[in-house]
């Protein structure tokens, strides 16, 4: 009977926090195992598909939703650009005239011309003439680029033979535009503290209900350098526990390095090009398995230090500053006691970092990895979570 009551509690408790998003965010949040089930058959960011079944599948009704999905995954079939497939969709647009296609599209300012220019990620082409009412309409094109679905027009005239015969007819944005924070204050008071963490922990993928309150805040600090400018995180522990699928799925801010070798120029300012790398470009930058973090520049791990102590780097003759949070995440193969016995939390970096104490006195947070369960399916949530690029 106990264990009754408590499911009984739980899903009142779900009943209640469902019926207040849908009051007071509704159309930027979405269940969770549509998410999952369109994924698995889909190669395109969750923050791109969440928005979508936003649109289409706000409803408790399960027909609407239904359709919904069907028209997602149809969006996406008929409209998404692989890059593979970007001079098939150009042949195709030329011949017919027009197409629409959902593409991360990125705007500048060409000032010699005095006129905006897109440049399509997937579909590889620059330069295309973009009204001016889009881009202030939509700012997050000039920063970084967001994913839209635009209606393209071919036109090859003889007399213009030197501009580009693609135009742009129609764009619509399939991320938030913007984002007003008052509402989201306003909104928040609605909610306690305890159904704020599930709604949180739900829009990352994952069931609150089954994790303790130390392991949720565990899973909610991973969260901080997302949301925290030079904030630097460790996070060490066993495999399978979710460490860096967070800083690659959750946030289209948010850059996973792979492989571990990286230059200074990639990481930091490349002085050729005189531009700055990733830690100006994203809000964070996550290295993944750290017993492989390489420089191939010898002041590389100098520079580092330098930039997760105050914020900026020194390159040549100017000192450049950026914003981004720094995230290291790796496995520990063994059991925290046989390590602390044998060596200490810091082991699996490679040799360069892990004995220097003042790489690890810049680390603003350690999360123990250990003490987070091993994913299992049950773990992920089907109910509603904010869309990941409204939490993002």
């Amino acid at each position: 009977m106990a264990e009754l009551n408590v499911i009984d509690e739980v899903e009142s408790a779900n009943v209640i926090i469902n019926k207040k998003l849908r009051q007071y965010f509704d159309g930027k949040i979405v269940r969770k195992d549509l998410t999952k089930a369109i994924k698995e058959g889909a190669n395109v960011p969750v923050y791109v598909l969440e928005f979508l079944l936003g649109q289409y599948c706000s409803s408790d009704d399960p027909e609407i939703i239904e359709d919904g999905v069907r028209t997602v995954k149809k969006i996406l079939s008929e409209n998404f650009v692989r890059p593979d497939e970007a001079q098939k969709v150009l042949s195709v647009l030329r011949e017919q005239g027009s197409y629409t296609v959902i593409d991360r599209i990125t705007a500048r300012l060409n000032i010699r011309e005095d006129r905006y220019e897109a440049e399509f990620s997937n579909l590889g082409v620059r330069e295309i003439l973009l009204e001016p009412g889009h881009v202030s309409k939509y700012d997050r094109l000039l920063c970084g680029g967001i994913w839209c679905i635009v209606q393209l027009e071919y036109e090859f005239l003889e007399e213009e033979r030197r501009s580009m015969p693609i135009r742009v007819r129609k764009l619509t944005p399939i991320q938030m535009p913007h984002i007003e924070l008052d509402e989201i204050k306003e909104a928040r008071k609605e909610f306690t503290k305890a159904e704020w963490m599930t709604i949180l922990l739900r829009s990352t993928g994952m069931e609150s209900d089954k994790f303790t309150e130390r392991e949720k805040w565990l899973l909610l600090a991973r969260m901080i350098p997302l949301v925290e400018n030079n904030f630097n995180l460790c996070e060490l522990g066993p495999r399978s526990t979710g460490k860096s699928h967070i800083y690659k799925e959750i946030s289209p801010n948010s850059i996973l390095v792979s492989g571990g070798q990286t230059t200074v120029a990639n990481l930091f300012y490349n002085m050729a090009s005189r531009s700055v790398g990733l830690v100006g470009m994203w809000d964070c930058v996550a290295f993944d398995e750290v017993a492989g973090i390489t420089f191939k520049d010898k002041d590389g791990i100098q520079i580092m230090k330098d930039y997760m102590a105050s914020g900026s780097f020194a390159r040549g003759k100017e000192e450049k500053a950026a914003s981004a949070s720094m995230v290291f995440v790796g496995n520990i193969n063994q059991s925290v006691d046989v390590l602390l016995k044998t060596s200490h939390l810091f082991e699996p970096f490679p040799d360069a970092m892990a004995y220097d104490t003042a790489f690890f006195d810049r680390m603003h947070c350690y999360v123990p990895g250990w003490e987070i369960p091993k994913y299992q399916p049950d773990f992920f949530t089907n109910e509603y979570g904010f869309i990941t690029d409204y939490l993002a």
